[in-house]
């Protein structure tokens, strides 16, 4: 049997990647997690409340385990920089102990924010240029690991709803739109030409397991479709009736503009994503049509709004 540690095993991604996971009878899962945006875990499976920068905890008992998903982050521009020194300490520091003394196979999510602002079809070969605190901080984990025994997936933009028990993202493109056009029959697009390489939530879940049969390793980009802002913003509008997309000029604060290349994931792991950007919004637009959560606006599904009532992480 297979030994797994899943560190942020309880967030939005690791809470899909467990139940997939857990589906294998031939793998023991414990999820490390320390519940920041949850107030329980109760999955069928050994669990840890813990911290990643407890570097004790994970030289002493990370050869316990076969693989190590790496979960665990701060994620997202505004959230990375409320505290920049934790953001480093978490996403980066907590690493290089990893680094030091793991032994077997890493999986690791890193973003395809890594590669900034280019009008280009962007495999992995191509120039990175991080325009964040947070792109710039996964991109440093890549370079820890870029001669070990890790599969590092450049993730795209996420959306759609993950597991049963972790919370949703409401801090996402599609996710939010999807919020916008419901609550307020209306969704501003600044620019709209912008593309961003879109990934379902779900589907991480299944390249996870693709990584865990492959002997391969190195740098992978990950993404369903490369959408522009504006035809996103169609496409929920056909969902939603009724809504007007309010166009501007303005330029908005996020200046990513990238389109990934898949080739690389398709061919070396096999990978395929199945869930597209309709099915994403169809889950959405039923949660919010039955009023399947109570209040939208809690911080809890913001990344930055929720950090920013905490001191201290």
């Amino acid at each position: 049997m297979k030994k797994i540690l899943v560190v942020g095993g309880a967030g939005y991604v690791g809470g899909v990647v467990v139940d997939l996971l857990l589906k294998n009878k031939n793998y023991e899962i414990t999820v490390y997690d320390n519940l920041l945006y949850e107030e329980s875990f109760r999955k069928n499976c050994k669990f840890i409340l813990g911290d990643v920068r407890d570097k004790l905890f994970f030289k002493k008992n990370c050869n316990n385990y076969d693989y190590i998903i790496w979960l665990a982050a701060l994620v997202g521009d505004g959230a990375c920089n409320i505290n920049p020194k934790v953001t480093n300490d978490i996403n980066y520091k907590s690493l290089i102990v990893i680094k030091k003394f793991f032994k077997n196979k890493l999986i690791f999510f890193s973003t395809c924010s890594v590669y900034g602002c280019q009008n280009i079809l962007l495999d992995e070969t191509s120039k990175t240029e991080p325009l964040s605190l947070y792109a710039s901080s996964k991109l440093q984990v890549e370079k820890l690991f870029k001669n070990k025994n890790a599969i590092m997936f450049r993730l795209g933009t996420l959306f759609g709803l993950s597991d049963l028990f972790s919370r949703i993202r409401m801090d996402l493109v599609v996710n939010t739109l999807c919020a916008k056009a419901f609550f307020e029959k209306k969704i501003t697009v600044f620019g709209g030409d912008q593309f961003r390489p879109l990934l379902h939530v779900k589907d991480v879940a299944r390249a996870t397991v693709s990584a865990l049969n492959s002997n391969k390793k190195g740098i992978y980009n990950l993404a369903y479709k490369n959408m522009r802002i504006i035809d996103i913003a169609k496409l929920i509008k056909k969902a939603f009736k009724n809504t007007k997309i309010i166009s501007t000029n303005i330029k908005f604060q996020d200046a990513r503009n990238y389109r990934v290349s898949t080739s690389k994931a398709y061919k070396e792991l096999g990978f395929r994503p199945i869930y597209n950007v309709s099915y994403g919004i169809k889950e959405l637009k039923s949660l919010l049509e039955e009023k399947r959560v109570k209040n939208f606006n809690d911080p809890r599904y913001t990344n930055q709004k929720f950090l920013e009532l905490f001191k201290n992480i």
